[in-house]
Order: structure tokens, then C-alpha cells, then sequence
């Protein structure tokens, strides 16, 4: 039943801002109640979607009108380095007829063997969603009975929008993997330096700017999920070492489950920074050889973090004297609220600010921990207060997502995308180096400095050459239009037009 696994969800033991509740605030569950017909910034069913649709080759069914797939589709900028029917939009695009006939669940039907038939994908994820959890479609029971007759694992994703916020959905989707896809693929090649990176979705390729590090170490990543992962990768994830935490907000969950059931231990870590990105190969490593990895794993993992480290230092030299001291805002949250503060302390920057609104008690201890005792967190700021803070002057640069890019804009202050729909990859050593570049680019555009000059007509007195009479209130001259002269426009226009029509 989908309350009962919601309860479950609710109810996570890995999550200590959950167990720290009393019994009865648990049951309340984690989010706040939604309002229909208001925004609510991201639903359940967003959220499970967003969770899995970087799973490159599978086709993505959303059981529901049309509006859903169109809200919903690609809605990050992850990166595939193959696959692309991620990206085909597939839907049963139900009707009012549909759903007042019950034609819900044939329609469905219809469309898996369509997609089967058509695509031959290697499974394919069915979406719940707020109108066909309400009139009862029984989605599961579709699924089981289209695996059977097409040939291809057909797997629902239980997550309808009214249910909760977008960070449940990433849950519920968590649940969906490891109720029927990990564990259901044996492979006859699974190493002592297999690991997994979960909460990675690839965001303009930064799994990219990492995976060549555990590489040069001989640590194979078997899934990351979901960025760039393959159907197959994930089904045999169970087969892996050790589990890397990137985002544990997102599915927490999922890493505890692999735990217990396939006593895959993991961590929490971080590639924003050259001191986090170098901590999290130093943990993966020495989980391997806990495990029972051979070889000088651990002193081959310092020698290449002390190689790019030093290389990462060097192309960072140049921006320390023009960005030391700057001071920066950060409007975002969850592991950013903290990884993207170590990263610019590294170089020197000044954090003014940094919003926690979407992270974890655990997120908080590390600000506090990296900022002593002047940790700058709020939980929410006002766009009125976020623009007076601004435009007093108090940062140099706003680092957010899109959503508040105007309220730096008409402050006229630098700001930077650092929320999902970046197009720049900011992960890793060479991700650290091209975070600081794009950071002193819009620091150091000159438009800021044009733009916060007074406009030539406020300047007193300052009238020359504009138009402007400084004794009629500065309003501009009005210039007399001669008759003649409007005669001669007529004339030349006509003539010019017959012209071009005798060409013609």
C-alpha cells in the first residue's frame, strides 16, 4: 500500500533529523501539508522523476494527462555519454473521456507495448500521478502483467504529486529501485574495488570530471545513480563494495537498504572543493581496503591527490589575489549549503550568507564546523530582504539558482547559477578550477561598473549633447518638423517604391 511505504519512508532510521522526533512528530512526516492550486516548489511525483530520468536508457512512461510529462521533462541538466531515449517524452496523455470511462489502465497498457514494440528499451519506468492515483488506477498490477507479456521489465514508480514534496518523491523513488530492480542482475565480474556513487545525477557531466580519478586509482564505479547510469548498471548495483553518499537528502534511504541487505557500507561526501573532493577518495579508499581490497590502494590514493592538488593549486594561483576577500551570498541548500562554503574559503572568499533552508542538522554541524563562530546561516530569506542586502553593498556576488537571478540583477550585483540548471560542471579538482573562473568572470564584468554609474541625465547641470534644457525641467527640445521637408520624405518615398516595384 502507498501509505504504508510512505509511513515507512517518514520513519528512516539513517536519518537523524528524523529519529530525533518524537513518535508522534514522525507520523506527521516530514514535509509540510501542500495547498491545491498553489505552487509548492516541486511535487512528489517531480521528484521521483527527477531522481530517475538521468537513467539514460530507460524509456519514461507518465501515466497521466499532458500536463505532467510537460512540466516534468527535463527538468535538470544531467548528461548522458550515450543513450538518449531519456530524453523522448512519453506519456498516455489521458482525457477527460478517459478517465470519466475508466479507460485509464488500457491506455496504459497500450502504451508499454507500443514502446516495447517500437524502442525495445531495457525497461521501462511507469509514473503514478495525482490523477490516476485518484481514480484508482492500479498501476502495479499493469506492470506485473506487462512484464509477462512483453518481454521487458516493466517497473512503477508509486509516487503521485498530492502525496508530498519533490525530497519524498526522491525517496519513493529510491523505494521503487530497490523493490524491483537492484539485485535483480548477477554479474560474473564484480571486483574488490567496486563501488557505487548515489545522489549523483551528472548535472552539465560533472560524474565526468570525477570518474577518471577513481579510474587512475583502479576503483570501478559499477552505478552511479542515477547520472549516466545504464538499467543494467543499477540492476546489479547490489554487487558493488562500498556506496558513496553525494546528495543523502535524495535517498538515504536507499543507501541504508543496501546496507542491510547486501551489507554495503557507506559515507557521505562531497566533490565541490579541492579539500572535499580529496576527502572522498581518502574514505572510498580506505572502505575498499577495510573490505578487503589488496594492493597499496591507500598510498597510491595520496600520491595522485597530492599530484592534483598541486596542479589544481597552480591554476588557481592567478584568481587569489582578485578574489581573496570578496564577499559572497549563497542562496541554495542541502550538501551545497556547506560543500560550496569549503570550496570558496579554500580560495579566500568571504561567505556573507548561506541559506540552509533544505539541509540536514548533519549540513549544519559542517558550517558550523568550516565557519567557527560566525556561521552566517539563515533558513529563508525574503526576495525584498535578499535585494536590501544587495544592494547596500554587503556581497560582491550572489550564488543561486535561477528563480532569485533577478533580484541580483536589479540590485546590480554579479551572480552565478549554482543550483541544477547550471551549464558549467563544478565537481572535482578541474571543476574547482572552472567554479573560481566563472566566479571572477562575472565579479570582474564590466557592465557591473556601468551599470551602477548614475545615467548621464541625473548627473546636474550635465546636459550637453543630450537633447535635454536644463530650464524646462530637462525635458527634451521639441524640434519643429518643416513642411517642406515632409513633402520632399513623400516624394522620395513614392519614387522609391515604384523603383523597386519595376524591378520587380
Amino acid at each position: 500500500m502507498l501509505k504504508d511505504k510512505i509511513a515507512t519512508v517518514f520513519d528512516e532510521p539513517a536519518c537523524d533529523k528524523n529519529q530525533a522526533k518524537s513518535e508522534k512528530e514522525r507520523k506527521k512526516g516530514c514535509s509540510k501539508p501542500l495547498t491545491p492550486g498553489a505552487a509548492a516548489g516541486g511535487c512528489a511525483f517531480d521528484g521521483a522523476k527527477i531522481a530517475l530520468q538521468p537513467i539514460t536508457d530507460v524509456a519514461h512512461l507518465v501515466h497521466a494527462p499532458l500536463a505532467c510529462e510537460g512540466n516534468s521533462w527535463d527538468n535538470r541538466g544531467a548528461a548522458s555519454s550515450g543513450p538518449d531515449l531519456w530524453r523522448t517524452s512519453f506519456t498516455t496523455d489521458l482525457s477527460e473521456l478517459d478517465i470519466v470511462m475508466g479507460q485509464g489502465e488500457k491506455k496504459l497498457l497500450k502504451a508499454i507495448r507500443e514502446i516495447a514494440a517500437r524502442y525495445a528499451p531495457p525497461a521501462i519506468f511507469v509514473y503514478s500521478t495525482c490523477v490516476t492515483a485518484l481514480v484508482g488506477d492500479d498501476i502495479e498490477a499493469v506492470c506485473r502483467h506487462a512484464t509477462e507479456t512483453v518481454g521487458v521489465p516493466v517497473i512503477p514508480i508509486n509516487a503521485p504529486g498530492f502525496v508530498g514534496s519533490k525530497n519524498l518523491g526522491n525517496k519513493l523513488a529510491g523505494e521503487a529501485l530497490i523493490d524491483h530492480v537492484i539485485g535483480t542482475r548477477e554479474v560474473d565480474d564484480a571486483g574488490p574495488t567496486d563501488i557505487n556513487i548515489l545522489g549523483e545525477f551528472n548535472l552539465s557531466g560533472e560524474f565526468w570530471m570525477v570518474k577518471p580519478l577513481f579510474e587512475k586509482l583502479g576503483i570501478r564505479i559499477r552505478a552511479s545513480i542515477p547520472g549516466d547510469a545504464r538499467y543494467a548498471e543499477v540492476a546489479a548495483a547490489h554487487t558493488a563494495r562500498v556506496n558513496m553518499m553525494v546528495c543523502s537528502t535524495a535517498l538515504i534511504n536507499l543507501a541504508r537498504k543496501m546496507e542491510e541487505r547486501w551489507d554495503i557500507p557507506f559515507f557521505e561526501g562531497s566533490f565541490y572543493g579541492i579539500t572535499d573532493t580529496s576527502d572522498a577518495l581518502r574514505q572510498t579508499a580506505r572502505l575498499l581496503v577495510d573490505r578487503g581490497a589488496q594492493g597499496d590502494l591507500i598510498e597510491q590514493t595520496e600520491t595522485l591527490i597530492a599530484e592534483e592538488e598541486e596542479r589544481a593549486w597552480q591554476r588557481l594561483a592567478p584568481y587569489h589575489d582578485r578574489l581573496a576577500g570578496k564577499r559572497v551570498l549563497l542562496n541554495t541548500g542541502g550538501v551545497k549549503s556547506w560543500s560550496v562554503v569549503s570550496a570558496l574559503m579554500e580560495i579566500g572568499m568571504e561567505i556573507v550568507g548561506t541559506s540552509v533552508k533544505k539541509s540536514t542538522p548533519e549540513d549544519k554541524e559542517r558550517i558550523k564546523e568550516l565557519m567557527k563562530d560566525d556561521p552566517h546561516m539563515f533558513e529563508g530569506m525574503a526576495p525584498r530582504e535578499l535585494y536590501a542586502m544587495l544592494a547596500d553593498g554587503k556581497a560582491d556576488i550572489m550564488l543561486s539558482g535561477g528563480r532569485t537571478q533577478f533580484i541580483a540583477l536589479k540590485a546590480k550585483t554579479a551572480w552565478l547559477d549554482i543550483n541544477q540548471e547550471r551549464h558549467h560542471p563544478y565537481a572535482g579538482y578541474d571543476g574547482m578550477v572552472e567554479l573560481v573562473r566563472q566566479i571572477d568572470l562575472a565579479i570582474s564584468n564590466p557592465v557591473w561598473a556601468a551599470v551602477r554609474e548614475p545615467a548621464p541625465w541625473d548627473h546636474d547641470g550635465n546636459v550637453e549633447g543630450l537633447g535635454l534644457d536644463a530650464a524646462t525641467d530637462r525635458q527634451p527640445a521639441m524640434l519643429p518638423i518643416q513642411p517642406d521637408f515632409v513633402a520632399h520624405s513623400r516624394r522620395k518615398f513614392a519614387a522609391t517604391t515604384a523603383d523597386d516595384l519595376g524591378e520587380c
